[in-house]
Order: C-alpha cells, then structure tokens, then sequence
C-alpha cells in the first residue's frame, strides 16, 4: 500500500505463548519489505502514554523460544472514548506510524475495528488467545501450547490419582470456549468433561462416575472448564463428594500456568507465518482484517465478520468420544 513507510506492532489483552514468535516475524518481514517498525508497549495504553521505540532485526533476536510478550500488555479504560482514542492517534502519528499490527483477542480486535474506522488507519489483526475462540481461524496464538500443558498436568496427577484411588477435579482456563477442556480431556484421558458449551447435569456426572466406579478404575479424572455451568471445579466436587462418599476427592486449579511456557513447534510456525501474511496483507491494501489459518491455508476476514459470529470448534463426534473411551 502506498502511504505505508512505519509500522506499529503492539500486543493487548491476555498473553499467549507464540506472540513473541509473531512480532519476530512480522518485525523482519516489515524490514525486509522496506518499512521502519515501532514496538507499542502496553497496547493501547502505550499508544496514550507515548510509549514506542524503534524495533530493528536485532530487538527481536532470541525471542521465538520466549513465552509471554516482549511488548507488554495491559488494560487500557482511556482507550475506550473517543477522547483517549483521538489521543492515541495524535500520538502515533507523531511518531510517524501510519499501519497497525495488533496481536491479541477478541477485545483487541474490538477496539482496533473502531479505532481504523475512526481515524483512517490500517490495520491488522493476528489471533492470540489460548482460548482458540475467535472465528475465522482454526487456531489461535498459544492454543496449541496451553493444551499441551494441561496434558502433562493431567499426565502428573494422575500418577497420584492412581497411587491413592482418588477421584481428581481438574480446572483448566475456558470462561467461554472449551477448546482446551475438551481436547486435552481426550488426550489425558479424561473419564468426563464439563463444559461452557454444553450444560452438563451434577446427576449425569454421577451416572459417568458410577460407571467408572464399577469397572474398578485406579483414578478417576473430571476435566472442568472454568465456564461451565455448574459453578466451577469446588462446587462440582461437593456435589460429587455428597453423592459418593467413598471417593477421595482432590480439586487442581492449574490457572495461569496454561498461559506461560515457551511455544510449542506448532505456535512457533504458526505465528510466524501469521506475521509474515499480516504485513503482506497491509503491503496489498488490505486493512480492518483477521489472519488465521484455515485447512493449513492462511486466510484474512474482515473484523466485522469475525467479531460478530460465534466460533464453533467442539466436533459432535468428539463429545461423544468422551464417554466411549471413559468406559
């Protein structure tokens, strides 16, 4: 695109592993495209407080293995009005950014949506979230490894599960989506699953675990997602533990840990090949667009369309796979 000589990359809501990965790729891309990079601290506050500096080759060497951001990231309540928008804008643009990169979630893409529609700016988005929630990407940033760390958690506890015949409640990240529940529950084997997707009834639980019971499993383990319906992972073992008196019940909160980690393989390459199309794409004149994979193929769509629909990514033939391995 002509008009485009600086580009600003910054990083906003949650951390996820990969995003170092992206801004390594897009920050060479972009130098190797002929264009100057300035990193944008903090997200959006960065924008208000003037917190920018010039990125070269080098400011982004030895990061790919690096979870988290180098960019920073924080909530920013300025940027929601017009008044901290308009601000944001005086300031990059005195500081000769005229094409965005946002790396981030759905509230990311919020905020980049009406900030490009507002003052005339392109912008890119780049999926990053564990929670691999956002439509028009089969994956997001940091999914693949957030998984793969609530599989070796599983794989850990039950050691223990097994060594003690205790019946584990396992809560994994997933307000909205239970992406990480359900697959790392099958990859952990996972004797039931709840999730924010799908109300599950205490009663069914319990007819899973009688089941269980009877075959004389060594561990039981009930993967929860934190959105489920229920009220969490305590309040499902209570429930649990008044209706089954001869379980001994543990509750595992694994938290934040899901979001640290280096990347995996697989986030490595995916975000630098998301990097690299996010600056291609500003290069063509595209702008207010998502990048995301789909069938291994990179694929843009437009802000709009994928903050206004719902990602669906729980197959049917998974859920039922769940109860047909518990056995």
């Amino acid at each position: 695109m002509q008009g485009i000589n600086k580009v600003g990359i910054f990083t906003s809501g949650g951390d996820a592993p990969g995003m170092n990965a992206c801004i390594r790729s897009a920050v060479r891309t972009a130098l190797h495209d002929g264009l100057s990079v300035m990193g944008i601290y903090h997200g959006y506050q960065g924008m208000i407080d003037r917190n920018f500096s010039e990125m070269n080759s080098r400011s982004v060497s030895n990061i790919i293995q690096l979870g988290g951001t180098i960019l920073k990231t924080a909530r920013c309540r300025d940027f929601q009005s017009p008044e901290g928008r308009k601000q944001a804008y005086e300031h990059i643009r005195a500081a000769g950014i005229d094409a965005l990169i946002a790396i981030g979630g759905d509230g990311t893409f919020t905020g980049a949506e009406v900030f490009s529609r507002e003052h005339d700016i392109p912008v890119v988005c780049v999926p990053g979230t564990i929670d691999n929630d956002l439509y028009g990407t089969d994956f997001t940033l940091g999914y693949d490894t957030a998984t793969n760390t609530v599989i070796e958690a599983i794989d850990k506890i039950r050691d223990t599960a097994a060594s003690h015949d205790r019946l584990f409640f396992v809560e994994v990240m997933g307000r909205d989506s239970g992406c990480i529940a359900l697959n790392a529950g099958i990859a952990g084997g996972a004797e039931a699953i709840l999730l924010p997707e799908k109300e599950t009834a205490i009663e069914a639980l319990c007819d899973q675990l009688s089941l269980a019971a009877s075959s004389n499993k060594s561990s039981t383990i009930v993967i929860v997602a934190e959105g489920e319906k229920n009220g969490g992972a305590y309040h499902v073992a209570r429930e649990v533990k008044a209706r089954f008196d001869f379980y001994d019940t543990k509750v595992t909160i694994l938290g934040h840990l899901q979001r640290g980690g280096s990347p995996s393989s697989f986030d490595r390459v995916l975000a630098s090949r998301l990097g690299f199309a996010a600056v291609r794409q500003l290069l063509a004149g595209e702008t207010r667009i998502m990048v995301g994979i789909q069938g291994n193929k990179i694929t843009s769509t437009p802000l709009t369309e994928a903050l206004s629909n719902k990602a669906v990514k729980l197959e049917k033939d998974m859920l039922e796979m769940v109860k047909v391995l518990a056995i």
